[in-house]
């Protein structure tokens, strides 16, 4: 469904209209097939958050394609009711000044779907854990957790077969982390939906994941199925795995 075929990115080393540039990833490939939770790990540094924009055609590959069913990831026609995201900083993926509900009718509203769209409200809050209560609320009345929850309530809104997760939830404490995941796993079932769950945690993707894929410096070091992760070959891979052991 979703094919990564030889992708490099670069920017400008020193400045914008420089001529020297300083390479991101390097001729990365992979498939990300329907229903599947893919993990992509790796060091701050290792080109994984830049990988996430040029998935949701954000930016564009300098070289190599992204290909959704056939089509060119950076088409919004393609990606739109396909993909979604859910990012780190929950405080500033809200606008401010509107409240949940406004925040949540808003992808709904793109999709055509006025007649249904404030029905869906309550439902698409109790299945992230929150009540119609919440509707009127603002960002700021919301804790981390529940800003994220409805982040992620607005991301599924629409009903996409994959959700990019990059970083979703490393800014938050501890036991918010495990609700939250244990939340996108009853999701996953309920929508039958797969994900793209960019972290740099690998204890949280080998909690989520079916897959994972370690990336260092802009390059991929290896792709291992979450039950042979104890078999990694690569050094670094076996550093990363470590951190779980202790």
């Amino acid at each position: 469904m979703f094919t990564i075929d030889h992708i490099s990115k670069s920017y400008p080393k020193g400045g914008l209209f420089s001529k020297e540039r300083k390479r991101v990833l390097t001729d990365i490939s992979f498939d990300w097939g329907p229903g599947e939770c893919l993990g992509i790990i790796g060091e701050s540094g290792s080109g994984k958050s830049t990988l996430g924009r040029l998935l949701l055609g954000i930016e564009k590959p300098d070289h190599g394609s992204i290909i959704w069913e056939g089509k060119r990831i950076d088409h919004r026609r393609t990606r739109f009711g396909n993909i979604s995201a859910v990012f780190q900083d929950y405080t500033s993926s809200i606008n401010p000044f509107y409240t949940v509900e406004k925040a949540l009718l808003e992808p709904l509203k793109l999709q055509n779907n006025n007649r249904d769209s404030y029905g869906k409200l309550d439902r698409l809050l109790t299945q992230v854990g929150l009540d119609a209560s919440y509707r009127q609320k603002f960002p700021h009345e919301l804790s981390g957790g529940e800003a994220q929850r409805v982040c992620i309530a607005r991301a599924i809104s629409t009903e996409p077969r994959c959700l990019l997760l990059d970083e979703a939830v490393s800014s938050l404490d501890g036991s918010v982390q495990m609700q939250i995941l244990d939340l996108l796993k009853q999701l996953r079932t309920i929508y039958n939906m797969g994900y793209i769950f960019i972290t740099h945690d690998i204890q949280a993707a080998a909690y989520l994941c079916d897959r994972v894929m370690m990336m260092r410096n802009g390059q991929i070091e290896e792709i291992v199925q979450i039950e042979q992760l104890k078999d990694v070959q690569s050094p670094y891979a076996r550093k990363l795995l470590q951190m779980i052991i202790t």
